[in-house]
């Protein structure tokens, strides 16, 4: 690989340059230098070039430039992602294609329940402008704020709501892509029901840029519940939260909207580090839960709901202690707080990070095993697990041991991460479950995935991107 900075051909990023005007062709590396490094620092890439397109149709001249010169090109929205797909590689061979001027809503419609809109609108920008139409848009993410819907979808994002909504690409009905060859596939459809022939658009959901660019999409829109009441609660094991969820489920069915499970390591750190946190609960507990139930009639029905809930989860002895949100505001400080605790574990020191699922049912063994596995390769790690029960998706995370060295703690991302995924795979589970593959897990990927799904995989890409350009090195 070349390690030159600046290798590309100046007449060459001139060509680039002039598809969209000197003012969105980034060449000054200060002007580049947001784009080439990932939010956590893991990876650093480096181009000689950043565009910044207008429009669909210099999308398109962009990819058939690149295709007629061996290009690669990576997209990129918010860059947010959190598994390196979205950074360039070393090499300086590759251009960086930011989607961030493709922000236009393009419609909300009310009746059909959907909103079409572009790669660079930012998450909250979206939610927002359903919430203004009387709709909701249901995706949430902790980088809401900055993620982008074209991120999104390139990685299928998750979240808090897949409980009861389903993740980015159940909320997709229809995309607009532009091919490596610079063709633009038009499907920005609103239908529901489709079944003429192969589901194309979900190719792209989830492929992390690696078979065309996503430039806009028709989503899904829903009702604005009537009534949204939030619980915080605490509980002696994670058998128990377990209880609580199957309790809430038979009691709420599609009136659960989130379910998330929090141990006692990441609470505590939370009420240690984060700014403006009011503790949930009086007392400690060994595991809590983060609960919301969502009514179409009124609040009243609401919070008859979670009342029932957590009444019939203490009088069978699954919960110790909760607490209901008194008010709108209380409810979005019971949110603010898991929010706020990923953040919170970065003045621990190193981490080493999973995103993993296993069936719901299979979490609290896997919960004791994969401990037994973290003290296997490092002992006196700390296990900080958190994340989306109701959904089967934990971020399993592990802080290097008190007073012990980042930089030797982080010389065991490798076999830490075999260790907990081997516990992972044990329980026919999957090694991501919403932050994708990109760079992270690409090797493990291949090697552990089924010889014949790396095979299909492998041919999906050929087919689409038989000149190996779109996003190299990522996912396959």
């Amino acid at each position: 690989m070349n390690d030159q900075p600046f290798d590309l051909d100046p007449a060459l990023i001139d060509r680039f340059a002039a598809i969209v005007g000197d003012k969105y062709a980034l060449r000054d590396q200060p002007d580049i230098a947001p784009y080439i490094t990932e939010r956590r620092g893991l990876w650093h890439g480096r181009t000689s070039l950043v565009l910044r397109p207008g429009s669909v149709e210099e999308v398109s001249r962009i990819m058939r430039l690149a295709t007629e010169t061996g290009t690669p090109v990576v997209p990129q929205s918010g860059n947010t992602g959190l598994v390196g797909a979205q950074v360039p590689d070393k090499s300086g061979r590759d251009i960086v294609l930011s989607l961030s001027r493709l922000n236009r809503i393009r419609e909300i419609d009310v009746l059909s329940n959907t909103v079409t809109a572009e790669a660079g609108v930012i998450l909250q920008t979206l939610q927002e402008a359903a919430d203004a139409a009387g709709r909701l848009f249901p995706l949430s993410l902790a980088a809401q704020g900055s993620c982008q819907i074209g991120g999104n979808l390139s990685s299928n994002a998750g979240g808090t709501g897949v409980l009861a909504y389903g993740n980015a690409r159940e909320l997709c009905l229809g995309v607009e892509v532009v091919l490596p060859t610079g063709e633009v596939f038009d499907d920005l459809r609103k239908l529901k029901k489709d079944n003429t022939g192969y589901d194309l658009k979900n190719l792209f959901v989830g492929a992390e840029g690696t078979l065309g660019v996503i430039t806009a999409a028709v989503l899904k829109l829903f009702p604005k519940p009537k009534g949204r009441e939030v619980a915080f609660a605490g509980l002696s094991s994670a058998q128990a939260a377990l209880s609580l969820f199957t309790l809430a489920m038979d009691r709420a069915g599609a009136a659960l909207t989130a379910f998330e499970l929090i141990a006692r390591r990441p609470y505590d750190f939370t009420l240690k580090h984060g700014q403006g946190i009011t503790r949930p609960l009086a007392d400690d507990w060994p595991w809590y839960v983060l609960m919301q139930v969502s009514s179409g009639r009124s609040e009243e029905d609401g919070r008859a709901l979670i009342e029932e809930i957590l009444s019939a989860g203490l009088e069978q002895g699954i919960v110790g202690d909760a607490v209901v949100a008194a008010s709108l505001a209380q409810g979005d400080a019971f949110w603010n707080f898991r929010e706020t605790l990923p953040e919170c574990q970065k003045p621990e020191g190193a981490s080493i990070k999973h995103d993993i699922s296993v069936p719901i049912a299979a979490i609290p063994d896997f919960i004791e095993k994969a401990a037994s596995a973290v003290a296997s390769v490092s002992p006196g790690a700390r296990v900080v697990c958190f994340g989306h029960m109701g959904d089967g998706n934990l971020h399993y995370n592990i802080s290097r041991p008190e007073g012990g060295d980042d930089e030797a703690f982080l010389g065991l991302y490798r076999p830490m991460n075999n260790a907990v995924h081997e516990v992972v795979r044990s329980f026919h589970g999957s090694i991501s479950a919403e932050h994708g593959i990109g760079q992270l897990k690409r090797d493990e990927l291949i090697a552990t995935a089924p010889p014949i799904a790396i095979d299909l995989m492998r041919r999906v890409k050929a087919a689409f991107d038989p000149a190996g350009i779109m996003n190299p090195g990522k996912v396959i």
